[in-house]
């Protein structure tokens, strides 16, 4: 008998059945909601990357504000400093939207796109699969797995062309431990959620995203008034944590993460007393025995 796993049929493995995207589009593309548009392909190298392009390109076939691409595979995903990352085929989410805040939203404030979706992904998980997500500034998705945080996904923003920015996630929804890429990497299964139907997932998390990014437009991008900064505060696990931010140009610096300011920058407390914003830099969480 044909082991279901090992097939080659991309109906093959049970627990991961395809995304159903005209059944997507029928739930979130409305008149008058943010969706326009909604594609599901079966592998690409990355979704940011082939989103951004067709943004760039301009002309006639530019897809419009609230364009979805959906990967059921990833063959190089990105993150951050260009880092590439593969997952099977139908673990997990992995998509990106076009936004385009335009005048509504000073060019300086868009850098708060990617905490902004960092929250919105954090509530919609907490509603559809009644997990627990906190934020490591400034772009993973944390969840606890046997009591101990694990990344388990990620959010990319890159500007494509003047007006647009794309956004990508990756979330790992039903990888199983023998599948992680590294020990330190966590799972939606590994984390006891209540639900792994990606559909569900996915719905949940776009329509958090609307009602985020639509509080956030609304109020000019300001963090304060839509009340984005306080959110993100309230759900980042980086801040109240001894940290050491590895910053561009080989520089280091070590201190006690104290605020989200209003550029959406990571504030240390140093041992000279001074405060410091971090806008950019990979952020380690110290354990107490490392901390100096």
């Amino acid at each position: 008998m044909t082991d279901p796993n090992t097939s080659g049929s991309r109906w093959s493995d049970l627990d991961r059945p395809p995304l159903n995207a005209e059944g997507l589009r029928r739930a979130l593309i409305r008149p008058g909601t943010l969706w326009t548009s909604l594609d599901v392909v079966e592998a690409t190298g990355s979704t940011n990357s082939d989103l951004a392009a067709r943004a760039a390109a301009g002309g006639g076939d530019a897809p419009a504000e609230g364009a979805v691409l959906v990967a059921e595979e990833q063959t190089a995903g990105r993150g951050r400093l260009d880092r590439t990352w593969s997952a099977p085929a139908r673990s997990g989410l992995f998509f990106s939207v076009l936004l385009r805040p335009g005048a509504d939203v000073p060019a300086a404030r868009w850098g708060w796109l990617p905490l902004l979706t960092g929250v919105a992904v954090a509530a919609g998980l907490a509603r559809a699969a009644g997990v627990d997500t906190s934020l490591k500034w400034p772009n993973d998705l944390l969840v606890a797995v046997d009591g101990e945080e694990r990344k388990a996904g990620g959010i990319l923003a890159e500007r494509a062309g003047e007006d647009a920015v794309v956004v990508g996630i990756g979330l790992n929804v039903s990888l199983r431990a023998a599948e992680l890429p590294v020990p330190t990497a966590g799972s939606l299964a590994l984390a006891g959620a209540a639900s792994l139907d990606r559909e569900t997932l996915l719905r949940a998390v776009l329509r958090s995203v609307e009602q985020w990014y639509g509080d956030w437009r609304a109020a000019g991008g300001d963090p304060a008034a839509s009340r984005l900064q306080e959110a993100y505060a309230a759900g980042c696990a980086t801040l109240g944590r001894r940290v050491r931010a590895e910053l561009p140009g080989a520089r280091t610096l070590t201190g006690e993460a104290v605020a989200i300011d209003g550029d959406g920058r990571i504030v240390l407390a140093t041992g000279t007393g001074l405060r410091e914003p971090v806008a950019a830099g990979d952020i380690v969480h110290l354990r107490t025995a490392d901390a100096d």
